[in-house]
């Protein structure tokens, strides 16, 4: 007991010397280097102009920091990043100054692609941007603290017209009923078709998407009519329209995934498939509006009722119907003499993977009507192109 007390007051005594000790040793900061350098921008607002993308938009300048005896040489280096990115590794646009040089500047369209490549910001919101430099010593016989500047630039961005929709609309004077809306295809969700009677006047194509309304317009701004091409489009905020010279049924399809579109007027029309097979040895001429499937799935009997020809295109069909699983073939007419549409033309079955496409062959021999895709078990959505001689299979 003796030995623990003993202990216990040297213990204590110990701790009082350090606290006398620490209160006579205070830490005292290194005395603050007065920094020369100072920094600041052409403007504290931009607004990135689309006009002219490859002019300076922003310039940032800055004074020489304070001088240093001895064999010390300055680096300048300056970082370029949005606020809230803490001028990350991976966001930071760096560069290392040259010697006398005091500025760095940068234009709308290297701010315009960082935003939306390097920096992922939303479209059409405003960002601030940070920029900072640093003045730093290397070489000589002493420390010398950096002198760091930062300065922040709010920025409003260069509107981009996002190509997507909620609604599709044809307008314009060519159009008998003001604003008709168009309707997606049973194939592609991104694929807007219809087919109507156009008047000589104008084809307008507003875009409604996040309560904002913009024009499908020609790439070129040029409103002639290229009947029955498919050309490429863009979204403007203010309309091109295209220019019908001539009545009658026209077919207007719209590809807002491949940003294309197409416009066949009466002369260019696209039409259904004709094919021309043998019955009872009598030739038979048919006009492919419709299909039936027959096979393994149809229990080897015809089946009808579950096919729909695309509004893009009469000779694209789609299948939504009971799920099939097994060898099957798709023909013209429900009978076993009929045209048909299969996997090969030697007689053989095509295994089929979903979501895979598949060369289609036709015709009315026993190659063709003894050849069957072999359809995968789930198989309720199929769309036959005769167009393009394509198949393709899936399970919705």
């Amino acid at each position: 007991m003796k030995e623990i007390a003993y202990l216990y007051r040297i213990l204590t005594f110990s701790i009082i010397v350090c606290g006398v000790t620490a209160c006579n040793y205070e830490i005292v900061d290194i005395d603050n280097v007065p920094g020369t350098m100072t920094l600041q921008s052409s403007s504290t607002e931009i607004a990135l102009d689309a006009d002219h993308l490859t002019d300076d938009i922003i310039t940032f300048t800055w004074k020489p920091a304070r001088p240093i005896l001895n064999d010390h040489i300055i680096l300048y280096t300056s970082k370029l990043d949005v606020v809230g990115n803490n001028f990350g590794s991976s966001t930071t646009i760096m560069n290392y100054e040259d010697d006398g040089i005091f500025s760095r500047s940068f234009t709308s369209e290297q701010i315009q692609n960082w935003a939306n490549e390097k920096w992922k910001l939303p479209v059409n919101t405003p960002f601030t941007l940070e920029f900072r430099v640093t003045a730093q010593w290397e070489g000589g016989p002493t420390f010398e603290a950096p002198e760091v500047k930062t300065i922040t630039v709010r920025v409003q961005p260069i509107r981009t017209i996002v190509f997507d929709a909620d609604k599709v609309f044809l307008d314009g004077s060519a159009v008998q009923e003001s604003k008709m809306e168009l309707g997606t295809t049973v194939e592609n969700d991104n694929i807007y078709a219809q087919v109507l009677h156009l008047e000589p006047g104008e084809l307008i194509i507003p875009i409604e998407y996040k309560g904002e309304t913009n024009y499908l317009s020609p790439t070129d701004n040029e409103g002639t009519l290229k009947d029955g091409e498919t050309i490429n489009v863009v979204l403007r905020e203010s309309p091109v329209s295209w220019k019908i010279e001539n009545a009658g049924e026209y077919r207007v399809v719209i590809d807002m995934q491949k940003a294309t579109a197409a416009i066949y007027s009466p002369a260019k029309a696209l039409q259904p498939a004709v094919v021309q097979w043998t019955l009872d040895g009598a030739m038979q001429t048919t006009i492919v509006n419709d299909l039936w499937e027959y096979g393994e799935p149809t229990g080897w009997s015809w089946r009808h009722g579950n096919w729909t020809q695309s509004t893009a295109d009469p000779q694209v069909f789609v299948y939504t119907g009971p799920a099939m699983n097994g060898r099957t073939k798709f023909g013209v007419h429900p009978t076993n003499q009929s045209y048909v549409y299969t996997g090969n033309n030697t007689g053989a079955d095509t295994p089929v993977t979903h979501g895979t496409t598949y060369n289609v062959f036709s015709g009315y021999s026993a190659n063709e009507r003894n050849a069957y895709f072999r359809l995968p078990s789930g198989t309720n959505f199929i769309v036959l192109d005769i167009r393009n001689k394509t198949l393709v299979a899936s399970q919705k």
